[in-house]
């Protein structure tokens, strides 16, 4: 079963980009995200083979899913603030597996409200990851996690410091997931490996010159790690014309 995640910053901008990455990597299932519109295009992906769901808001965030095979929806919205409109969050059931996907906030400036925000939902998000382990079926998270979570997973340490994606509430927050008894795929597979990122800004050939960060994860329960198989970020589409400023990452479990 192969699993991708992919911040697309715009579906409607990127439908072509998603439909060569889907022709070119044929993934079982598909987790986007920053989809920003109210309507999903699914009837584009309908002829392709794939069922959809996702949640959606007008301009900002956004979240879905494409499977091969049919798509439970268990939950739309991350429990525990009845006020939170954002469309981050989406719990599915496919092929006996919990898949999540989720666009974790921003956070910039710190000490802003958004970093308030951005520290209350990776809170909230904690209560939900410990509900999982404890019903103990098989749970893989996937999707922009907006966390670089050690210095080996940027370019230059030195850069982000003042970024809300490397202050330390929001690092501890992720590290305190994997001491729960969540794995992280990607380093599970490159332990020591550096220069491996899912993000590059748009400006001062950050690409080209590989000045990037990895803020896009997958998250494996316990029962999954002995699944996985391999864990890879697809730099190809980040080549392309016009793309989106994050890269697909795949995850393969048997």
């Amino acid at each position: 079963m192969k699993i991708a995640s992919w911040n697309v910053n715009s579906i409607r901008a990127r439908i072509e980009h998603v439909k060569r990455f889907l022709a070119r990597q044929s993934p079982d299932v598909l987790l986007m995200q920053e989809l920003k519109g109210e309507v999903f295009p699914a009837e584009i992906f309908e002829p392709l083979g794939y069922h959809s769901a996702a949640v959606t808001q007008k301009t900002y965030n956004g979240v879905a899913i494409l499977s091969r095979t049919p798509i439970e929806v268990a939950c739309t919205t991350l429990p525990g603030d009845a006020e939170d409109s954002h469309a981050r969050f989406l719990e599915t059931r496919i092929g006996g597996l919990r898949i999540a996907n989720i666009y974790s906030p921003n956070g910039n400036p710190p000490g802003s409200d958004k970093f308030l925000y951005k520290l209350a939902w990776m809170d909230r998000f904690f209560i939900e990851l410990h509900h999982w382990l404890a019903d103990g079926i098989p749970t893989l998270i996937g999707g922009d996690f907006n966390v670089i979570p050690e210095d080996i997973d940027c370019h230059k340490p030195s850069s982000w410091m003042k970024d809300a994606l490397f202050q330390p509430e929001p690092r501890q927050r992720y590290r305190d997931w994997l001491a729960m008894g969540y794995t992280d795929a990607f380093r599970h597979f490159h332990p020591e490996e550096r220069d491996q990122f899912t993000y590059w800004d748009y400006f001062r050939r950050a690409f080209e010159t590989n000045r990037g960060i990895r803020i896009d994860h997958f998250l494996l329960s316990p029962s999954l790690v002995a699944r996985a198989q391999s864990c890879v970020i697809d730099r190809e589409p980040r080549t392309e014309e016009k793309p989106s400023d994050h890269t697909p990452i795949l995850l393969d479990l048997n």
